[in-house]
């Protein structure tokens, strides 16, 4: 059974940083992309980063691009994200994702974890 569990969230003031977490079990790893999105009060949820199986692999929203870092760790089936340079309208709740196509388009979350960036 696939399970994602973020961890890291936090209060931070803007121009401050966090390293967000997913640990990932219940499939192959190293097989799957691996994604973080983000969704703030009243609007849709976003994809922020995706880096796939091979991580040399990465794509970013342009609203983080230059700011934000997503890797793997193969070996301890995790996917991280580094955000720098913080601002209030990256306040948000931060998912990890993994998608699958076969047999059937399914996407599995965590259960995310708060980002709050304010004064």
């Amino acid at each position: 059974q696939v399970q994602l569990v973020e961890s890291g969230g936090g209060l931070v003031q803007p121009g401050g940083s966090l390293r967000l977490s997913c640990a990932a079990s219940g499939f192959t790893f190293m097989t799957y992309a691996m994604s973080w999105y983000r969704q703030a009060p009243g609007k849709e949820r976003e994809l922020v980063a995706a880096i796939g199986s091979i991580a040399s692999s990465t794509k970013y929203a342009d609203s983080v691009k230059g700011r934000s870092t997503i890797s793997r760790d193969n070996a301890k089936m995790t996917v991280s994200l580094q955000m720098n340079s913080l601002k209030p309208e990256d306040t948000a709740v931060y998912y990890c994702n993994t998608r699958r196509r076969q047999p059937l388009l399914t996407d599995y979350w965590g259960q995310g974890t708060q980002v709050t960036v304010s004064s």
